[in-house]
């Protein structure tokens, strides 16, 4: 019992060094950068600020390109032609393939239109797969929704029905976030090893595996491979 206490106390004082030792590191840090700016004179604090401006300016005008190229908002494109036009002038797209009669495809559109908004470096399209047999057989799509990733004009990835999504139809926006970020499609400021259905299963969330039958039957045919 004696011996445990003993190490116990010596854990104590060698973690607590290291807290000091740290604190003393990060406070030596500040200094060093406080001093910095001290001794920094007009000019260079004036071409500091210069130089901010102009990052500053740069991002306004990306934005501004962004938007005059359709980013912000999720759109419906007419037809295949438009896509090949779409992803040529966009580094980063995300196209819906959905259906009208597939009753998850309407779920995967109210997050996509969340997204839209908040990631505008990335461009958000749907296409009716109906209207799209030549894409859709170049592209291997056989299940409805897909959503095909393209970066720099090519399909790197697809997020193909819910499985990637916590396998429920009541997955958040935040797991289709993170999903997009996985395929660096997105710029994704969260952690990819966290999933955010993961932490809903830590706190007990009811999870609703999609019933098998279901999917089969003829609301969701179209989830299916059969077809």
């Amino acid at each position: 019992k004696m011996a445990a206490d003993t190490s116990v106390e010596i854990l104590q004082k060698v973690l607590e060094n290291e807290i000091l030792q740290t604190t003393k590191v990060v406070e030596e840090h500040l200094d060093a950068e406080l001093q910095k700016l001290d001794q920094m004179d007009e000019d260079e604090l004036e071409r500091l600020k210069q130089r901010r401006l102009e990052a500053l300016k740069k991002a306004q005008q990306q934005k501004q390109e962004w938007l005059s190229k359709g980013h912000g908002e999720y759109r419906e494109i007419p037809s295949e032609r438009d896509f090949f036009q779409e992803v040529k002038e966009s580094k980063n797209v995300v196209c819906h393939f959905y259906r009208d009669t597939t009753f998850r495809c309407q779920i995967m559109d109210k997050h996509l239109t969340v997204l839209a908004k908040k990631h505008i470096e990335t461009k958000f399209l749907k296409l009716n797969a109906e209207k799209s047999p030549f894409l859709c057989e170049r592209l291997r799509i056989k299940v409805i929704p897909t959503l095909a990733l393209v970066k720099d004009g090519k399909t790197k990835d697809y997020i193909v029905g819910f499985t990637d999504l916590g396998n429920t139809d009541d997955f958040t926006t935040e797991t289709l976030e993170w999903r997009l970020g996985c395929a660096d499609i997105i710029n994704y400021s969260g952690n990819l090893m966290d999933p955010p259905f993961q932490s809903q299963k830590k706190y007990g969330t009811s999870f609703t595996k999609l019933d098998k039958k279901t999917i089969r039957g003829k609301k969701y045919d179209s989830d299916s491979d059969d077809d």
